[in-house]
């Protein structure tokens, strides 16, 4: 009997479905504890591909008959042979046809909001805890911290019968290559960046620092540029509709951004102070947070988005209520660790269009999960 091979739409709509899942992973201890796959009503055990050379029966103790097993390994070929032994054992298995290799490039788009004048739409990168955004109105787009794949926001442009004509990176990123220069040579769209994210940048770009608003289709859609710093320098906040805030790394459902990234945390951690306590301090309540990465696939919410009103992350993160500017900063240095995001210099100059790689490069360098958002209970 041929095997069943699932791609990475396919599993996210069963895991999406609400039915019980069964993963098994069959890469070594350290990756699979470093990043796996996740997700609610997820059961998931990790028996290394070298552990079913051999005929012993404890490497099956944990895995259910009568319930669909797939079987995951980093690019597809192991957790193949994994399931072909499974098989023949009597197991309902199917395998991620390339493993964590395609899970790491699967986008889910989710509209977040829509009316008679805009749509905003938040697409998530499961594997990387990534979202970007694409605001629409009229039959033009905007995109908000694009990743590299910049297909999938031609794609949903298109199916939205939407132009782009604008797009921005909220800061320089470094866990993962931005899509931002590559999609506006696609496009013809302008690219927008703060001016001291980009010292010594071969991209071309537009200084966001040049402008405090932008116009996307209808008069009521505006795009307000707030300079927040703190997770860098030149980190920009762009507030839609006075309703939404796309806050990049600065501010997250969880916690804030780490400061630590351009080896300056104390100095960053006091922009960030005055990001929270100055900045940001007047906004209502009532304001909608979208960062642009997560931490917890338990922060998607029930209307299968990330996102949480300013209220909402006000009340439940004390950092945010911590006014006393030396308790604050301890805190967030404090917080950061030394978990840093892996190949994060190589990835910063990328972004910068100082360094160019292969695509097979991109995928090898941004390879594991998310390490920007930090928790601040």
């Amino acid at each position: 009997m041929a095997l069943q091979m699932i791609g990475a739409k396919e599993l996210h709509a069963k895991i999406n479905s609400g039915e019980p899942i069964f993963i098994l992973d069959v890469r070594n201890p350290e990756e699979y504890n470093d990043w796996k796959i996740e997700g609610k009503n997820l059961e998931s055990v990790n028996v290394p591909y070298f552990d079913f050379l051999d005929e012993d029966e404890k490497n099956y103790k944990d895995l259910p008959k009568g319930t669909e097993i797939v079987v995951v390994c980093a690019k597809g070929g192991s957790a193949q042979m994994v399931a072909e032994i499974l098989d023949e054992k009597g197991y309902t298995v199917s395998v991620l046809e390339e493993g964590m290799l395609e899970w790491s490039q699967f986008y889910h788009p989710v509209t977040i909001a829509m009316d008679e004048h805009m749509k905003l739409i938040q697409l998530n990168r499961f594997a990387k805890g990534c979202l970007s955004y694409m605001v629409i109105s009229e039959g033009k787009a905007l995109v908000v911290d694009p990743g590299r794949h910049i297909e999938e926001y031609i794609q949903v442009a298109n199916k939205e019968h939407a132009t782009i004509t604008h797009v921005m990176d909220t800061h320089l990123h470094a866990d993962h290559i931005s899509g931002g220069p590559e999609l506006t040579e696609k496009t013809g769209a302008m690219y927008y960046i703060s001016s001291s994210e980009m010292k010594e940048a071969k991209h071309n770009f537009e200084p966001l620092d040049k402008h405090n608003h932008f116009q996307v289709g209808a008069v009521d859609v505006k795009v307000l540029a707030i300079p927040t710093p703190g997770h860098t320098p030149g980190s920009t906040s762009f507030l839609v509709n006075d309703r939404f805030l796309l806050s990049g790394d600065t501010i997250f459902v969880g916690g804030l951004g780490r400061p630590d990234l351009g080896g300056k945390a104390r100095e960053w951690a006091q922009s960030l102070y005055d990001t929270v306590f100055t900045t940001i301090a007047n906004l209502s309540d009532d304001v909608l947070v979208l960062p642009t990465h997560f931490a917890d696939i338990q922060e998607i919410n029930a209307n299968g988005f990330i996102g949480a009103t300013l209220g909402e992350i006000r009340k439940s993160n004390d950092i945010m209520r911590t006014e006393n500017r030396e308790e604050f900063t301890e805190r967030v240095v404090g917080a950061v660790g030394s978990s840093t995001p892996p190949n994060y210099e190589e990835i910063v100059d990328i972004n910068r269009g100082v360094v160019d790689v292969t695509a097979e490069k991109a995928t090898e360098l941004e390879i594991g999960p998310n390490r920007c958002a930090v928790h601040h209970n």
